[in-house]
């Protein structure tokens, strides 16, 4: 019996030992096999070169649990050996594969990722944008944020084969070498990206010494460049990104931050440049653009740069937006001084509308275009929500400023009348201005009433200054005396006291003197706005004509019995009104008479 039991033991120790040795057997053959997989490299299988390194693997793990086999040390090291050597040689052929795949996008490439709306004409030289028309451009094409394309960078197939290297990399410990590779080709191939599409880095000194009207489609350009950089080039690299670096989230943060960080300097250092520049009043339009592209962007680059690595880059976008509504708030601030104390010395000798009121209501008439960008604007500086009042404000304090100027201006006129006609035109320009404009809802009836009221003052005033005079002569007074020389006429009064036929002459001379000064004066005058003309001379009309007809009825038979009456009594009250129908209407002096 114990016979038996010890054959049957030595019989199970033979099986064991055998096993034992089959299994060391199929590890030698399985590390053989995967051996010459690895020197034949991973170009023309990469499955089975993939394969070959988790068999390296998984036989490294084996004779390390069985360190009882005196061999296990020398095929650890080979096989340690060979799987440095096979990471080298996939490391080589990530690179490779990357760099085969990654190629700079042509622009029409970006282009047809665009919503229609957006896309740049094709009639336009070099394909350019047409800065001038972002803003509302914008606004109408709000609804179509949801229509740009994916960009594909890679192939789809070549992704996968990417992402199955960079696992072995990182698996290998090598995820510096697998960062520094992807940022050196893919930073390189998105920059170039942007030069073909136009993006130029400039500095402030570049900005300061440019035409403003290159200057002008340049930051029309940059608007649409940014629009197509996050929307479309970064989105693209990001889903890139995702893709190759699934499950390695830190490194896949690390890998955009760093591979994207050149060309977002390359396109913020405009937008910096012209935020820096020397501030002048029309750069406040593009500079409320600018910053509502990057407002727009706001919620796309807290997406697509999210994570901890891509930090610095949110920062400094979310800080050229800031400076840009710095710069735009400060622009309000120096236009407003402007205004007040402009000092240019265009003379507007007929007293018409100032090409510095046309100006500035255009560009009130502007600001009102621009309504939700500057609230936004003011809530970046301003923790009450007021936003209204304070467009109204700054709205109110320009408009004052102009008054100022114009008072101002209104002095260089000799004639005190013309004086009253100037403020009068310009100040009526300004109310008509805003009742035909969003400005009336935001300044109010009340404004709008309170300075028609000026406009009827002024006018008053220049019918006081103008025509008091003149009325004078058709006035009585002084023509009555109960004596003097020549023939004279009887008193309405009865009194029996006459006019003197020679003061009566004399009135006429004057008169006639007067009236042909006035009308060769004040038909080079001005008043442009046809309403206005017409009433200012249906005023004057109504206090000349009636007291010419009188003085004619009351004193005429006394010049019409006498000699030459004609030279004296020169006009009817019907040429008068003919006449005064040729006022304000801006004559030149050599021109004829109507």
């Amino acid at each position: 019996m114990i016979r038996t039991h010890a054959i049957r033991k030595a019989h199970e120790n033979i099986d064991k030992t055998l096993k034992a040795a089959e299994v060391i057997l199929t590890q030698f053959d399985a590390s053989r096999q995967a051996e010459a997989k690895i020197l034949k490299g991973p170009h023309e299988d990469l499955e089975s070169y993939l394969e070959a390194i988790n068999q390296l693997r998984s036989n490294i793990r084996f004779f390390s649990g069985n360190k009882g086999f005196k061999s296990s040390d020398a095929v650890i090291n080979n096989a340690n050996t060979l799987l440095t050597k096979a990471i080298s040689k996939l490391e080589d052929e990530f690179k490779q594969l990357l760099a085969l795949y990654s190629k700079p996008v042509e622009p029409d490439r970006l282009f047809e990722c665009l919503p229609e709306s957006m896309r740049p004409s094709s009639e336009s030289p070099g394909n350019q944008f047409s800065g001038k028309n972002h803003h509302h451009e914008h606004q109408n094409g709000t609804s179509e944020i949801g229509g740009f394309k994916h960009l594909t960078l890679i192939p789809p197939r070549i992704l996968p084969l990417l992402h199955d290297l960079a696992l072995q990399m990182v698996q290998a410990g090598n995820q510096q070498q697998l960062l520094r590779i992807y940022r050196d080709t893919r930073s390189s191939v998105l920059e170039e990206s942007l030069r073909k599409l136009g993006v130029e880095k400039l500095s402030k000194e570049d900005v300061q010494r440019m035409q403003w009207e290159v200057l002008e489609a340049k930051i029309g350009n940059w608007i649409h460049f940014m629009r197509i950089a996050v929307k479309v080039l970064f989105v693209g690299e990001r889903r890139v990104c995702d893709q190759i670096f699934e499950g390695f989230d830190t490194l896949l943060d690390q890998c955009f931050a760093e591979c994207t960080t050149g060309s977002v300097s390359m396109l913020l250092s405009f937008g910096d440049a012209i935020a820096r520049s020397k501030r002048s009043p029309e750069k406040l339009f593009v500079l409320l653009d600018m910053y509502e592209i990057m407002r727009e962007l706001h919620s796309e680059v807290e997406g697509v740069f999210g994570g901890k690595a891509c930090k610095e880059i949110r920062e400094s976008t979310f800080g050229l937006t800031k400076r840009l509504a710095q710069t735009a708030q400060e622009t309000f601030g120096d236009f407003e001084e402007a205004v007040e104390k402009d000092a240019t010395k265009t003379a507007v000798l007929d007293g018409t509308v100032h090409p510095l009121t046309s100006y500035v209501i255009n560009y009130v008439k502007f600001l009102f275009d621009y309504q939700t960008t500057l609230k936004q604007l003011f809530q970046e500086f301003e923790s009450s929500g007021e936003t209204n009042s304070q467009l109204a404000n700054v709205t109110m304090r320009i408009m004052q400023a102009l008054q100022t100027n114009l008072d101002g201006k209104s002095k260089q006129y000799r004639d005190p009348a013309l004086t009253h006609l100037f403020l009068m035109n310009n100040i009526h320009y300004m109310v008509r201005s805003v009742r035909r404009s969003e400005a009336k809802d935001l300044l109010g009836d009340d404004w709008v009433q309170r300075h028609r009221r000026v406009v009827q003052q002024h006018a008053n005033q220049y019918k006081r200054n103008g025509w008091s005079k003149i009325l004078q002569c058709l006035s009585t007074q002084g023509l009555t005396s109960s004596g003097g020389g020549g023939s004279a006429v009887p008193g309405e009064g009865g009194s029996g006291s006459g006019a003197s036929r020679g003061l009566i002459k004399d009135r006429f001379k004057t008169f006639n003197a007067q009236f042909e000064e006035l009308h060769q004066k004040q038909s080079q005058w001005t008043v442009p706005d046809t309403e206005l003309r017409e009433s200012l001379r249906l005023a004057v009309a109504e206090v000349l004509l009636p007291a010419y007809r009188s003085f004619i009825k009351r004193f005429g038979p006394l010049v019409e019995s006498g000699k030459n009456p004609q030279k004296y009594i020169r006009y009817s009250a019907e040429d008068l009104e003919r006449m005064l129908g040729e006022f304000f209407e801006g004559k030149t002096f050599n021109e004829p008479r109507r």
